[in-house]
């Protein structure tokens, strides 16, 4: 509140006594008053800027503030007091259109040495030039030890301690805001993490009646769950004010059980999408889930949860099935190219037919949810970092086609994301790390990662989780995006998303906009986008050999914007002229693991 007051409010129904125990700049212990629906509060003088205290509850146990703003000593220490004033620069920013998302997966702890909010602000210009228009943070939330994803957070309103402080934070998304770019945060609303997490001793933020694979099910629709809800709410909505996020990235939402009438996902955006009105800002929720549910991205007044867009995993899977040949795990449902061809055309790929994986029907259509509702990836940071040793697509395909995969995602008619070194071919691992401080945890997550990776049936036993050394391995080489092969890769992303920008056929996130033909025998894609009078045809080759191909091209003249196999994308050169005429074309020759788009002269 300034001037040496400070309001605490805390909701802890099954308590009858609350006390604020400060331990510094001084020892001091004050009552708080309790109302009927079990919140404590009370406004405290004499309170600064950096005092640390904990909540103590009935004379016995003590714990940090569940909505503690920093946790300066970890998820086991005191909370504290923070001065929440900040010189915001971004006063006519307003945010951008969901359309012109090119957004950039980070983990803040490995995208730089130094693993901090400040050191990944040299970096903003560079992603800039790339094209990035949306920069996305993993969870930051405050986790145990200094070292994990960050989806095993335990106090929702704090940053992390190891990436910086409040203000580091606020410094990042300022400067992201004066250079144009879009900040979203990953959250996690479906689980709590396991170590450091007391909010069982405040309240009932859990229910018996669920479980999820991480534990025990939040609360969100039995007796308790509107507190409980106002909880998770008020984190969305912090972030969104005090820290001027622009969207949220909602974790597992399938893991989100609620079977009320007006469900917490349905409260949550309507409470977002009220700041974005108060505001005058662009607001969006893009949802995470494997359900193949379109009632997710669906209008309310249709039905659905009002989210504005969600990630689809259906599209990376069936890319990295074709590209890799892999089948185990979840991959087994996919590997034709009839899937990637129904991703492209539709968004989901299981839309009601029998999954061999899953042993049921899964999913239902998404052919009428528009394009600007799914965000596609050849890679994200769980396709990565789930596999045993973390390998990355680089490690995996060769160079013709770890292009193909660039100009697959980002030619497509949705929103794109790459994964953190993606846009260069990083060649380090991104591993599953954590720095647990229980033994007993610790054995429990290793034991769990061996399991986990049982369907996919690889070889050798993970990387030790809870080692430092699997952590620094997982360490952006920034050096190699100015190396060989590593350069040409970079260009060529650079050189798609500006393509994706400048051509209005590819600018178009339309599915309606759009014809795409399949020829599974050859194994070519063939795509046909336009706007108005933009028009651009797209040849995906996805063979090991040269392949000759009948024409597709419409009446009239068409230019080769880019062939993936030219000599300046370190290919072998391309035998497909520059400048062709609809009607004196036969074959077209295509080097194996290509693509080439051709662009309608007006």
């Amino acid at each position: 509140m300034g001037n040496g007051h400070c309001y605490f409010l805390v909701w802890a129904p099954l308590v009858q006594k609350m006390d604020v125990h400060f331990t510094i700049p001084e020892d001091r212990t004050i009552p708080l008053k309790r109302d009927k629906r079990g919140y404590h509060q009370g406004m405290i003088n004499e309170v600064i800027p950096g005092s640390l205290y904990f909540y103590q509850m009935d004379d016995t146990k003590q714990h940090p503030d569940p909505a503690s703003r920093f946790q300066p000593y970890g998820v086991h220490g005191p909370s504290q007091v923070i001065d929440t004033t900040f010189q915001w620069n971004d006063n006519s920013w307003v945010g951008l259109s969901i359309e012109d998302f090119i957004i950039y997966e980070l983990h803040v702890g490995t995208f730089t040495q130094e693993g901090t909010f400040k050191a990944i602000i040299p970096y903003i210009k560079e992603l800039r030039q790339l094209g990035i228009t949306a920069l996305e943070l993993m969870p930051i939330a405050q986790f145990p030890g200094n070292r994990n994803w960050g989806y095993d957070g335990v106090y929702p309103f704090a940053v992390q301690n190891s990436y910086g402080r409040p203000d580091d934070l606020k410094i990042l998304i300022n400067t992201c805001h004066q250079n144009g770019l879009a900040v979203i945060l990953d959250t996690v609303y479906n689980h709590f993490g396991p170590e450091g997490n007391y909010t069982t001793d405040f309240g009932p933020y859990f229910t018996d009646r669920y479980k999820t694979p991480w534990g025990a099910s939040i609360n969100f629709d039995g007796p308790y769950s509107d507190e409980v809800r106002r909880f998770f709410i008020e984190n969305a909505v912090y972030w969104l004010t005090d820290f001027h996020i622009d969207a949220l990235r909602l974790d597992a939402i399938h893991a989100i059980i609620d079977t009320s009438a007006s469900t917490f996902l349905t409260e949550l955006s309507e409470a977002c999408h009220h700041v974005e009105k108060k505001t005058n800002r662009r607001i969006y929720l893009i949802g995470e889930s494997d359900a193949n549910d379109a009632r997710f991205i669906m209008p309310q007044d249709s039905g659905g949860y009002g989210l504005d867009a969600q990630w689809n995993d259906d599209f990376h899977h069936s890319l990295h099935t074709i590209l890799t040949g892999e089948k185990n795990g979840y991959y087994e449902d996919f590997g034709k190219l009839a899937h990637l061809t129904k991703a492209f055309e539709e968004g989901f790929v299981y839309s009601g037919q029998y999954s061999f994986y899953r042993k049921r029907h899964h999913g239902v259509s998404s052919s009428n949810i528009p394009a600007t509702h799914f965000v596609v990836y050849s890679q994200n940071h769980d396709q990565i970092g789930n596999r045993s040793f973390g390998e990355r697509l680089s490690q995996l395909v060769s160079f013709e086609a770890y292009k193909l995969a660039a100009g697959i995602t980002l030619l497509s008619p949705f929103i794109p994301l790459i994964f953190m070194g993606e846009e260069y071919g990083e060649t380090a691992p991104f591993l599953y790390f954590t720095s647990h401080t229980q033994p007993q945890l610790v054995e429990a997550v290793r034991q769990g990662r061996m399991k986990e990776f049982k369907s996919f049936h690889w070889p050798q036993k993970p990387p030790d989780p809870q080692s430092e050394a699997t952590f620094s391995k997982s360490k952006l080489n920034w050096q190699l995006h100015s190396q060989n092969q590593h350069s040409i890769i970079n260009d060529l992303y650079r050189r798609l998303i500006i393509l994706r920008k400048d051509i209005p056929a590819l600018a178009c996130l339309s599915k309606d906009n759009m014809n795409i033909q399949c020829s599974p025998q050859d194994k070519f894609i063939i795509v046909h986008r336009w706007y108005k009078n933009s028009e651009v045809i797209i040849l995906f080759s996805i063979n090991e050999d040269c392949r000759q191909i009948a024409s597709p091209l419409p009446e009239g003249y068409w230019y080769k914007k880019l062939d993936s196999t030219d000599e300046c994308w370190g290919g072998t050169g391309s035998g497909i002229p520059y400048r062709i005429c609809s009607s004196d074309t036969g074959n077209f020759t295509l080097n194996p693991w290509s693509f080439v788009l051709l662009i309608k002269e007006v």
